[in-house]
This record gives structure tokens, sequence and C-alpha cells, in this order.
């Protein structure tokens, strides 16, 4: 998935410690899925440094694995969850990080939305009324990666040993349902709750340079 990151200024490479807290998804680096939604951020706070503002543009590599990899949260739209998730967050009281996500995605509490927010915590409407107000919004969208481990899977040039894993712990599925008699779901859950994917996962172990075959006998050892 191509995702865009509106600036002052192109990023090069993601920096975690320079983002903010008390975010909608808490702290961490936001992209989203439309380039025209980046392009405006991009002009807001490009304003701010008198210039006109900088789209960067990433591949997130948004797959199975992906979801097995990193501890992943959607919302699908603006919810009753999502407003508690997002009022959670955003709370200087909170505990940080207020949640141990490693990429949230999700609609966005943008400007409008967060003038409505406030008057929702200041208790002027109600959560329905919030709520209901919301589905007449228009379509928003936006990712947090959170976490350094989320960063493996976006970046302006993918990593070649992501796509390496990705082809091993494929390969790795299709033997077992072969070998064990069993069906994709349970070969799946089987390889993902392993202490092989878990070193496989860590690129330090640099374990996706060995042949699938190889670490299939670590697999079947276990």
């Amino acid at each position: 998935m191509q995702v865009f990151h509106g600036s002052y200024t192109e990023i090069a490479e993601i920096d975690l410690s320079k983002t903010h807290q008390e975010r909608d998804f808490g702290q961490g680096f936001y992209v989203t899925k439309f380039r025209e939604q980046a392009e405006k951020w991009a002009k807001i706070i490009g304003g701010k440094y008198d210039n006109e503002g900088f789209v960067t543009e990433f591949t997130y590599y948004d797959s199975e694995f992906t979801e097995h990899l990193c501890k992943v949260k959607h919302f699908d739209s603006y919810s009753d969850e999502w407003l508690d998730f997002v009022v959670m967050n955003r709370d200087p009281m909170s505990p940080k990080p207020a949640h141990d996500y490693d990429i949230v995605e999700g609609p966005v509490a943008d400007d409008k939305v967060q003038r409505t927010l406030r008057a929702y915590l200041a208790g002027k409407i109600s959560k329905e009324k919030f709520l209901k107000m919301l589905s007449r919004h228009e379509p928003t969208h936006q990712i947090c990666f959170c976490t350094m481990r989320s960063l493996l899977v976006v970046n302006k040039e993918m990593s070649d040993s992501i796509f390496d894993m990705e082809d091993i712990a494929e390969s790795l599925v299709e033997q077992m349902m072969l070998d064990l008699q069993i069906d994709e779901e349970k070969a799946a859950d089987l390889f993902y709750s392993s202490a092989t994917f878990t070193k496989l996962a860590d690129t330090e172990t640099k374990l996706y340079e060995k042949t699938w075959q190889e670490i299939y006998q670590m697999l079947r050892n276990e």
C-alpha cells in the first residue's frame, strides 16, 4: 500500500524520537492512504515554516506476515470504540504509551472533529450525538507506526529482508500443511505462535538468510 506523510520537509528517515505524544493513536509516525489529505496537512505545517510543505511517499507492506509480526489495531470507521481510544490517547493524564499496539489504523480526529470532541468532553453533547455527527463526516484515514518494530514494514524502499521472510513463511506454512495434514489456518497459527517465527521476525538474528528447509528443521525440533 502506498501511503503519504505531509510535513514542511521531505522525510529521509523515520525518527520516532521526533514524534509527539497525545495524538489520536498515541505517539508515533503518521501517514495516510489519501494523498490529498497529506497535501492539505503539508500546506498547513509548511505555512508555519514559510514554505509550501512536502509530501513524502512510503510503501506500507500490509500483509498477513505483518499482522503476525506486529500487534495491529484497525478501526474501520468512527465508532464508540474509536472515540474511547482517541480520548484515552489525547488525555494528558493517561500513561504513556497508553496502549501496546505497534500499528493503529483508522479515521482522523481532524480540526472539525476536535471541536466537536471538545464539546463532548465538556459534557455539552452526548456520546450518541457526537457519533451521529461523525457519521456524516467526510472519509479520512491515518496509520500510526508506534514502535521500532512497526518501522520494519514501512519505508521509502522496502528492505529485501521483509520480502525474504514473507516468502519463507509461506513455504513453511505450506510444508506444515503437507506434513501434518492440517489446513492453512491451523498451520499458520502454529507457525506464527512458534519460537522459530519470533527469531525469524527479529532481523538481527539474520535467520531469514538461511534456506526455508533449514528453518523448517528448527521448527520441527521445537
